[in-house]
């Protein structure tokens, strides 16, 4: 049978593999997947536990980790396209925090840093592409990772609000010149408190202004609150013997709890069908049912690839992380884009887009093939099994016009 343009039975092959290859061994504790096609949903399956002996549901609640960055990305967008900023404004017109912070040269640990200046000053590109010379610690690759482990400016228990945290990263050195490279990193968590002195309000609010209220994603946001937590799925932590361990349960979870910072990289928590509604939104160019929330040439500009001198992120990347394999793959502002579906050894098309996040969830946006799809999991780091990409050739492999 076909719907949509889908051959149903090989779609229905998503959940059957997910279970015999992940969910049935132990591996995941569950997969929930959503494919769309023009608009209409074509697929949707949930299999495994949201938490011990209670079946995971449609309308269960994730930790989308780096999913949040697309939609931080998009808000920012929508202030360049009021004038408020430019992709070109320095950033330290809105942080001068940063007006003294230096590329790293020698020294970390016990030995103070050597630096010197940047070749030029971070822009709003370059947080938006992460070549902002800015890093993760859990890179764990050099001195700078180590200060940020120090500092525990990525700690999700640390206790930052978006003033100290901007006022400590900036004491930390970059990694290299703005525009230099590329590197998976906090940049966009520097791009929500960006925001928020932009708007003058706090970030967790302008997102609900500006993106989850308009698209009626009702189940979004940086906290989740108490009459839903029995909705929050456990999430886990892969561990080499026990395969899985716990780390963060839904009835005790960090996520349902209030936060002095909220981090615009990686904090929301969100459902397969709110997720859904925003990638629909991408792909209907910025616009769903009735509602524009950015224009269609603005999202061009940010699935284009926006790598310094173009070229994938094989010839670019410096880091040893990343939420996606490297070749064939351009990066644009706040999105992974395709550049070559051959080099990156996977069905796609040339102009998808994508991203993850820590759990292991994951989505694309085809705008050739007019395919959404989401994916969502709890089971950190992401980089433990393929399974986002297993899940894209699947879907890709079903098309049937």
């Amino acid at each position: 049978m076909v719907a949509h343009g889908f051959n149903t039975a090989r779609l229905d092959r998503i959940p059957a593999f997910l279970e015999a290859k992940y969910v049935g061994p132990g591996r995941l504790p569950h997969a929930a997947t959503l494919v769309s096609r023009r608009g209409e949903i074509a697929h949707q399956s949930v299999i495994g536990e949201a938490r011990p002996g209670e079946a995971l549901k449609e309308d269960a609640i994730f930790r989308i980790a780096s999913m949040t960055k697309p939609i931080t990305s998009v808000a920012f967008m929508m202030l360049v396209e009021e004038g408020k900023v430019a992709l070109s404004t320095p950033l330290a017109k809105f942080c001068p925090e940063f007006n003294d912070t230096g590329v790293f040269v020698a020294g970390g640990g016990n030995v103070p840093f050597l630096t010197r200046p940047p070749t030029q000053p971070i822009r709003m590109v370059d947080l938006l592409r992460h070549t902002a010379g800015l890093t993760y610690g859990f890179q764990e690759r050099t001195p700078v990772d180590a200060a940020y482990r120090k500092a525990r400016i990525d700690d999700f228990d640390a206790d930052y609000t978006m003033d100290s945290f901007i006022a400590d990263l900036a004491k930390i050195p970059l990694q290299f010149d703005p525009g230099a490279h590329w590197n998976y990193s906090m940049a966009t968590d520097v791009l929500g408190a960006v925001i928020e002195r932009i708007e003058g309000k706090p970030f967790a609010q302008v997102l609900q202004e500006r993106i989850f209220g308009p698209l009626g994603m009702v189940d979004t946001g940086f906290k989740v609150p108490a009459d839903q937590q029995h909705r929050l799925a456990d999430a886990y932590a892969f561990h080499p013997k026990e395969v899985k361990q716990d780390f963060d349960s839904g009835a005790k979870s960090r996520w349902a709890k209030d936060r002095s910072f909220h981090s615009g990289g990686g904090g929301l928590a969100s459902t397969l069908h709110d997720y859904h509604r925003f990638c629909l939104t991408l792909l209907g160019g910025g616009k769903l049912g009735d509602t524009r929330i950015i224009s269609r040439k603005t999202l061009d500009l940010m699935t284009s690839n926006h790598l310094p001198g173009g070229g994938d992120l094989t010839q670019h990347s410096v880091g040893i992380f990343s939420e996606d394999e490297n070749a064939g793959v351009g990066f644009g502002l706040g999105f992974a884009v395709t550049l070559d579906p051959a080099a990156a050894g996977i069905p796609g098309s040339t102009g998808d887009y994508y991203w993850g996040g820590m759990f292991s969830t994951g989505f694309f946006v085809d705008p050739v093939e007019e395919i959404c799809m989401v994916f969502m999991t709890q089971l950190m780091p992401s980089s433990t099994y393929p399974v986002r990409r297993e899940v894209k050739t699947l879907v890709h492999a079903a098309i049937d016009d």
